[in-house]
């Protein structure tokens, strides 16, 4: 008989909250939001720069709200467990496909006369299919791998050294996230060539780990807030 434990279920002396609570629900509203919006967002290059000399930082307007949504992803794994974080990956992405097939709807149907803005409207959402490809294709690998780091460590450390689960985790699912958005989304946006391509992925990764490692504070209390109003939640 194996010895190993399946990720949707609860090893011996690891505590998750149940997920029937409001809490819960919650959290994975604010997730599926934050996950929209940084798809509608990355339709947008951004620029910054330059800075030195001709370096520009080249990013996407959903930059500031990538890691906001991992960070969540990362509470929910660490208070619900993989079934439940990975649960709130497919209802995120549930709300961004409707959206898109709205989004469909809506370009297609015909403008009014005095509706002067359609061209600018169907390029914008037009792109928006491929930065949710980019997106989901990112997401499925990036935040289900980031999850099953945390509930591993969790596994063998238990409540201590939440730090390293949080930072461990997301040092290597925010690289495959990143890699696998960028390759896919970038020519939605606008980079061209190889050089702008090595830029909007090693600046995001970059990005996405250093604001990550700076709202870690902000993370523990969350957390902690979390699972101290879970009555489900019981550490061992």
């Amino acid at each position: 008989m194996s010895n190993t434990t399946s990720l949707d279920e609860k090893p011996q002396g690891v505590a998750f909250a149940q997920v029937n609570t409001g809490l819960y629900a919650v959290i994975v509203a604010v997730f599926a939001s934050l996950l929209f919006m940084s798809n509608i967002a990355a339709t947008k290059g951004v620029e910054f720069g330059p800075i030195f000399g001709d370096f520009s930082i080249i990013t996407d307007g959903g930059f500031f709200l990538f890691p906001l949504a991992y960070i969540l992803g990362g509470i929910l794994a660490e208070v619900y467990g993989f079934k439940a974080a990975r649960r709130a990956v497919y209802v995120g992405f549930g709300v961004a496909v409707f959206a898109a097939l709205s989004f469909w709807i809506v370009a297609a149907l015909p403008p009014a006369s005095f509706y002067e803005n359609q061209e600018a409207f169907s390029t914008v959402v037009g792109v928006y299919p491929q930065i949710l490809l980019a997106s989901l294709a990112a997401f499925l690998v990036g935040l289900m791998l980031n999850s099953f780091i945390i509930v591993r460590i969790k596994e063998r450390t238990l409540e201590k050294h939440l730090w390293a689960r949080l930072m461990g985790s997301t040092v290597v699912g925010q690289f495959v996230d990143t890699f696998i958005f960028c390759a896919i989304a970038a020519t939605a946006i606008g980079i061209a060539t190889t050089g702008d391509f090595l830029n909007y992925l090693i600046v995001g990764f970059l990005y996405k780990t250093a604001a990550e490692a700076l709202l870690l504070p902000v993370t523990y209390r969350v957390v902690a807030f979390v699972k101290r109003h879970e009555p489900t939640y019981q550490p061992v």
